[in-house]
Parts: C-alpha cells; sequence; structure tokens
C-alpha cells in the first residue's frame, strides 16, 4: 500500500502537458527539418529537370531565397545542410524548457525574483517570466515558419490540380495546351529563365514522375511538423503563464 501511494503522488506531480508537448516538439522539429531538407533538394531537381537548363537561374532561387534568409555567405551545397542544423537547434528548447518549468515549482519564491535560493547561493533557473517571454518569442517565430512551410504545399496542391485538369479535359472548358506550370509566377525563378513554365501533357508527365509525388507528400510533411511544433510551443506558454500565475499568486498569499 505504501508503494502504491508513492507511485500515486509522483503520478499526481508529473507535469504530463510539458511531457506530451516535450515529445510533440522533438517530433514536431524531427519532421519539419528531415522531409524539409529532402524536398528542397527534390524541387532544386524537378526545377533544374523541367523548368530551367540554366543554372543561373535555379542559382537565384537558392542564394536568395535560401542563403539569403540562413547565411548570407553560405554556397548552395551547404544551404541544406546549414538550414536543417539551424532548425535542429531549435529542438534543445523543449527539454530545456521543460526542466526550467519543472524547476520553477521547486525554486524558493525569493529565488524567482531574483533573489538566493537556501543557503544564500544565487539560483540559476530562469525566471517564470523570463520563460513565459522566450516561449512567447518562439511561438511567433514558428508560427512564422508554420506560415512559409504552407506556400510550397500551395504551389504543388495549384501544379497537382493543374495536372487533373489536363488528365480529365472533360472537366474544364480551357484547351490543354493553355493548362500550365508557372515556376516564375509564384517567384521561383526570375522572369527571364527559360522555359520556366510546363504546360499540357509535359506537365502532366511531370506530376506523374515519383520525383513529383514524393516532393509533394515531403512538403506536407514538413508542414505538419511545424503545426506539430507550434502546438507544443502554445502548450508550452499554456503551462509556463499558468505555473507564473501560481506563483504571483503564492507570493500574495493567496491560499488553494
Amino acid at each position: 500500500l505504501g508503494l502504491l501511494e508513492c507511485c500515486a503522488r509522483c503520478l499526481i506531480g508529473a507535469p504530463f502537458a510539458s511531457l506530451v508537448a516535450t515529445g510533440l516538439c522533438f517530433f514536431g522539429v524531427a519532421l519539419f527539418c528531415g522531409c524539409g531538407h529532402e524536398a528542397l533538394t527534390g524541387t532544386e531537381q524537378l526545377v533544374e529537370t523541367y523548368f530551367s537548363k540554366n543554372y543561373q537561374d535555379y542559382e537565384y532561387l537558392i542564394d536568395v531565397i535560401l542563403t539569403g534568409v540562413w547565411h548570407p555567405f553560405a554556397r548552395p551545397q551547404r544551404v541544406h545542410h546549414a538550414w536543417r542544423g539551424r532548425r535542429a537547434g531549435d529542438g534543445g528548447r523543449p527539454a530545456h524548457g521543460l526542466g526550467e518549468w519543472r524547476g520553477m515549482a521547486a525554486v524558493p519564491l525569493g529565488a524567482s525574483r531574483g533573489g538566493t535560493a537556501e543557503g544564500g547561493q544565487e539560483s540559476h533557473i530562469c525566471t517564470p517570466r523570463q520563460f513565459v517571454g522566450i516561449t512567447y518569442v518562439l511561438t511567433i517565430i514558428w508560427l512564422l515558419v508554420f506560415a512559409c512551410s504552407a506556400v510550397p504545399v500551395y504551389i504543388y496542391f495549384n501544379t497537382w490540380t493543374t495536372c487533373q485538369s489536363i488528365a480529365n479535359p472533360s472537366k474544364t472548358s480551357a484547351s490543354i495546351g493553355t493548362l500550365c506550370a508557372d515556376a516564375r509566377m509564384y517567384g521561383v525563378l526570375p522572369w527571364n529563365a527559360f522555359p520556366g513554365k510546363v504546360c499540357g501533357s509535359n506537365l502532366l508527365s511531370i506530376c506523374k514522375t515519383s520525383e513529383f509525388q514524393m516532393t509533394f507528400h515531403l512538403f506536407i510533411a514538413a508542414f505538419v511538423g511545424a503545426a506539430a511544433t507550434l502546438v507544443s510551443l502554445l502548450t508550452f506558454m499554456i503551462a509556463a503563464t499558468y505555473n507564473f500565475a501560481v506563483l504571483k499568486l503564492m507570493g500574495r498569499g493567496t491560499k488553494f
């Protein structure tokens, strides 16, 4: 009976919300990084094979859109690894945050306010206010990542829809030859790129390739990974805000 009571007390005190959020955050970051890396590689191969024969055209895509965001001095062949490495660095935040969130309840109230813990030693644990702020900033960042990851899904979905119209000409009044996928229209290639677009039966043959299908599904998986990470950060923010409110009420002498 004593062992059961001890286990029950441990389970009652376990931060299940933070544990679930931690696992979800690691899963989301891993899914986003891995699938996003492979999807970018597949997109580069599709552009190189079907939309532009000039390396300078898709070098513009890699250097400006990717390198300009992640590292101004990176070379194209290093972009994917840098992109994956920077996103993987965010994966350490949930474990660190879980330790901080759990530690806030154990730190004396004076220490959480910038004072010292028992024995006169200074506490190095992040204060509740700081942790809420850090989680809020990371949530905003991943909200932008989530929105950006929806763009390639939208582009590939439009291309796939166009291919469905070509495959079923009776369902559309437009001529098959006028149904095209223009990479220049989405900013993937500059306007002087040649050919820049693929139309009709040629586009349908591209949509039937395994490269296109795989890249499309990888972008969807990366989008889901970004969504999972965002949900986990929102859970952390809610838990941290609640914990901060409890500490504030305890500091005012409120009894529960």
